[in-house]
């Protein structure tokens, strides 16, 4: 039986890999719960997995969530601490990191560091930390298997140690605002950005989607996963999201990976690797596909994209701070605060003020990352 770590169990992904793991109920077990503030959820699951140490990241909800599990006999621990003892937990041996934000990053290098294998639902660790994080998994012999379709749909096409490898065509839906211009994505209101075409998601997820800064965060990671440069990571739309990712080889062979649009897949596929095992979920119904389409994004429209791979391309605490200003700036924008492309301009903004840090250490990261929020909440 494989024991589990789930980090962010009431979010999107964390709800779905619950329901992989209820289809395979002597394979698996979640040995840690632990949620950002929905006690009511979290209250259920505790009940039903009876896991051995249970979270609530915000600590105001110690005490509501302390009465709906009376019956626990477990732990009960709050904040970052909390998080870092879950994903440290002795008896797990594989930690799920699917919370939202660069609050996954330390929880998951201390999961690194106690020897943990890791699925990865957080792409935000690999973009504000890349290679420390890779680093510190090589040097420990740790597997980190991505749970985002796309990097997953690349791990599986990716052959041997990706020496042959010519290219990575990273796919993107386009987002809800595909086609529009820079003039009328400024009246983009956040009721209009949250209706995702194909994904179902959490709400940050969906913006970052809306924005087309979801795939440039994808990017970065797709970069230290792979090992591979920016050159040759090669952003395609494809709006019917039926192809995850593509691998191009030296020699001219493309290898895709084809699926529904269902991220239970790929979470099985991380909890299972480097076997499959066969599961109920619809198949694709190839007849049934009137068509698929393939287009170059829209940099001009959508310049969280092109933000990205600077961002990326600069390195040290740039991507840092471009992720915890964008952290910011979409819960600005899903509060009304201000506009859908006020989003990619206070991210400019934010960068052009920060002198960047060559090969910065973990806390050098977490400080730029602070730095990059209070200096949001002090310009915008």
């Amino acid at each position: 039986m494989k024991r589990i770590a789930l980090l962010g169990s009431t979010g999107s992904i964390g709800r779905q890999a619950t329901e992989v793991v209820d289809w395979f109920p002597e394979e698996f077990s979640l040995v840690a719960l632990a949620a950002h503030r929905h006690t009511d959820l979290l209250a259920e699951q505790v009940k039903k997995y009876q896991p051995e140490v249970v979270v609530i990241y915000d600590e105001t909800c110690y005490g509501a969530l302390k009465e709906k599990i009376s019956f626990f006999s477990g732990e009960i621990l709050v904040g970052m601490e909390g998080l870092i003892r879950a994903a440290s937990w002795a008896s797990a041996d594989l930690v799920i990191t699917a919370v939202s934000g660069v609050v996954g990053l330390l929880p998951t290098v201390k999961a690194i560091e106690a020897g943990k294998n890791i699925a990865l639902a957080n792409k935000e660790t690999l973009v504000a930390a890349g290679p420390l994080v890779m680093n510190l998994a090589r040097e420990k012999g740790i597997r980190i298997v991505p749970v985002d379709s796309e990097h997953s749909a690349i791990f599986q096409c990716f052959e041997g140690d990706g020496q042959a490898v010519e290219k990575i065509l990273l796919t993107a839906s386009g987002g809800p605002f595909r086609g529009l211009t820079g003039e009328q994505l400024k009246k983009v209101t956040p009721e209009m950005a949250l209706k995702h075409p194909t994904w179902n998601m959490g709400h940050k997820i969906t913006i970052d989607s809306a924005t087309m800064m979801n795939k440039g965060l994808e990017v970065i990671e797709a970069r230290w996963l792979f090992q591979v440069s920016y050159d040759d990571i090669t952003v395609v739309v494809h709006p019917q999201s039926i192809i995850h990712s593509m691998v191009q080889y030296g020699d001219g062979s493309i290898l895709g990976h084809l699926g529904k649009t269902d991220m239970r897949i790929p979470i099985q596929y991380a909890l299972t690797y480097p076997d499959r095992w066969k599961n109920n979920l619809t198949r694709i119904d190839f007849a049934k596909l009137a068509h698929i389409t393939f287009e170059e994004p829209d940099f001009a429209s959508f310049p969280c994209l092109r933000i990205a791979y600077e961002a990326g391309r600069e390195g040290g605490t740039y991507p840092a701070v471009m992720n915890g200003a964008n952290e910011v700036l979409v819960d600005l924008f899903l509060s009304k605060k201000i506009g859908f492309m006020d989003i990619p301009a206070g991210i400019e903004r934010i960068l052009s003020r920060h002198q960047r840090e060559e090969n910065p250490s973990l806390e050098a990261i977490l400080e730029a990352d602070r730095w990059a929020r209070k200096t949001v909440l002090e310009v915008v």
